[in-house]
């Protein structure tokens, strides 16, 4: 009981997740065999997403349901060109007061916040949601049926918005998924049918439980060679900052592939293929660990990391802005994420290494005339790459200042400011 009881407060989204899975796969089952109706699949999958709302969150789960809301009445009383500003200004106001009052009882009541981490999680990705159908709206990527009647409006128009919104297999995690995407999901499923995802699904269980056993050993090995600046060399320090970079980043990677399964299980995710080939599940990933880890370049990285988000964020911002669209899109990210010191340090350092990046590259690109050549480049930039994302991750994670102390004290703050000095040279 009590290594039970370790697992599950070690591993709670990863838990909530696993245990998600049957009913993710039930609900396959159900629609692809007929015997849920339309109405039937949006109420599952809206219901699952309030039960487990409940369950993880208890009271504070109120905060997505009047989230969910209110998007509904702004959905019906705003016109659909100027829906996404009221909808994108209300959802940030509400998330970004949680967010300072959650710092306030952090910093000042020093109240733990593990738990409320969870909700501010979950309320972030439901801006995604909201804000992605808002837009979709606003372009007329999707037109909600206004002109039916009341009695029908009820199913038709609010039924599968609370759905998508409330959706239990994106409810803690996963990729963003469209609106289009969804709905045709649930309402094609009975006549295409994707592939039974169970291969695919314990194949991905398979590489979580990878992800972790690795994560697990570099944790062992961290604390069995711990860094003290008073008594390690340079070189230990940022192979130690550098391991737990790795770490963080493990842990995410382990949390957007177990969200991937739980969205294949439920039939989401798959692209149809050429007869003959095997089945394709990456319609819906935020990204390949081995694709990211292996970039070269900060840009890069940061085309890769969190696809789904990335793309979001470059619809939300990047695409809208006039001036300065890059450092807009990463400013909005520390926003986003909920204005910490160590946010606003790592987003806007990642921004100006990322312009860095193309000069540096743009520079020494015509150099690069034989193989040796262009090996040795890529080999210094990969660890470049490395040490500045460690530097991001490590600020970014620990968000206050112990993380800029623990860049100090292992001399990795310089690579950024090198980038950075770089920038304005070139």
């Amino acid at each position: 009981m009590g290594w039970t009881n370790l697992l599950w407060e070690q591993h709670q989204f990863l838990m909530h997740q696993f245990v998600s899975l049957p009913f993710a796969l039930l609900f396959y089952f159900l629609a692809t065999q007929g015997y849920l109706s339309v109405k039937s699949r949006y109420l599952f999958v809206s219901f699952g997403g309030c039960v487990l709302a409940v369950v993880t969150m208890g009271t504070y789960s109120v905060l997505l349901f009047a989230s969910t809301l209110v998007f509904m009445l702004l959905v019906c009383s705003v016109s659909p060109r100027h829906v996404h500003s009221w909808v994108f200004g209300i959802q940030m106001l509400w998330q970004t007061s949680w967010h300072l009052l959650i710092q306030y009882k952090e910093y000042y009541l020093h109240e733990p916040v593990m738990f409320r981490m969870c909700i501010l999680s979950s309320t972030m990705l439901l801006t995604q949601r909201i804000t992605s159908v808002s837009m979709d709206v606003q372009e007329e990527r999707v037109i909600l049926p206004f002109h039916i009647s009341r009695q029908r409006r009820a199913w038709v128009l609010f039924l599968p918005l609370c759905s998508y919104i409330l959706n239990f297999t994106t409810l803690l995690g996963g990729p963003l998924c469209s609106y289009s995407q969804f709905v045709s999901l649930i309402e094609g499923i009975s006549l295409s049918p994707p592939p039974n995802p169970l291969g695919v699904v314990s194949l991905k269980v398979m590489q979580v439980l990878l992800l972790e056993s690795v994560r697990h050993c570099l944790v062992y090995f961290l604390k069995l060679h711990a860094f003290d600046p008073s008594d390690s060399s340079v070189l230990c320090g940022i192979l130690c900052a550098w391991g737990l970079a790795v770490d963080l980043r493990i842990r995410y990677y382990s949390h957007w592939r177990i969200s991937e399964c739980l969205n294949n299980a439920a039939g989401l995710g798959f692209w149809a293929s050429f007869s003959g080939s095997s089945p394709n599940w990456s319609g819906l990933s935020d990204g390949d660990p081995w694709a990211i880890e292996t970039s070269s370049r900060v840009s890069e990285f940061a085309r890769r990391w969190n696809t789904t988000t990335a793309s979001w964020m470059r619809r939300l911002v990047f695409l809208r802005c006039k001036t300065f669209p890059l450092l807009m899109t990463f400013g909005f990210s520390a926003w986003w994420h909920g204005l910490h010191l160590g946010h606003f340090v790592g987003f806007l350092s990642w921004a100006a290494t990322v312009k860095a990046d193309y000069k540096i590259h743009r520079h020494f690109q015509p150099k690069l005339t034989t193989t040796w050549r262009k090996l040795l480049y890529t080999c210094f930039s990969w660890i470049n790459t490395q040490m500045i994302i460690t530097c991001v991750v490590v600020v970014v994670e620990f968000r206050d200042m112990s993380g800029l102390r623990l860049l100090s004290a292992t001399y990795l703050g310089l690579f950024p400011l090198l980038n950075i000095t770089l920038l304005f040279i070139l």
